[in-house]
């Protein structure tokens, strides 16, 4: 038998082995996929200013439902426990466009996360705080 004759065989072999190999990066996390997917672990400081106290509370109140308690992530939304959310690459002007004016999703595969009207711009920088307090006890800077 020739190759001519058995390549529809082979490329239905190749076909279930590639869809085998992309159900299997999926189920294990693996595959370099987008940051953010999935819940990820947060070690919470002893200690929180009163600045990130404040920002703890408007988060929960505001952004926990789809980012997860402590920013942990949700399936909703990512967590910001994560070093692609550091300061030098999202400054905190950039969470508070996000939550004043919404941001097209460019990181993860949530979807595009809607405006916040509920927040101010001061609201979002002490929510930032506690996100940047969060960072810096997970090793993120």
């Amino acid at each position: 038998m020739s190759l001519a004759s058995n390549l529809p065989k082979y490329a239905v072999m190749a076909v279930l082995v590639g869809g085998a190999a992309v159900l299997l990066l999926k189920l294990v996390g693996g595959g370099g996929g987008s940051p953010g997917v999935g819940k990820v672990n947060v070690k919470v400081p002893a200690n929180l200013s009163v600045v990130a106290v404040e920002g703890k509370e408007l988060f929960d109140e505001n952004c926990a439902v789809c980012h997860g308690e402590n920013a942990a992530g949700t399936d909703q939304g990512p967590s910001f426990i994560q070093s692609v959310y550091r300061p030098g690459h999202h400054s905190n002007q950039a969470f508070v466009l996000a939550a004043l004016t919404g941001v097209r999703a460019h990181h993860w595969q949530f979807g595009n996360m809607p405006k916040q009207p509920q927040v101010t711009q001061a609201q979002v920088l002490r929510i930032t705080q506690y996100i940047r307090e969060l960072q810096l006890a997970n090793g993120i800077q």
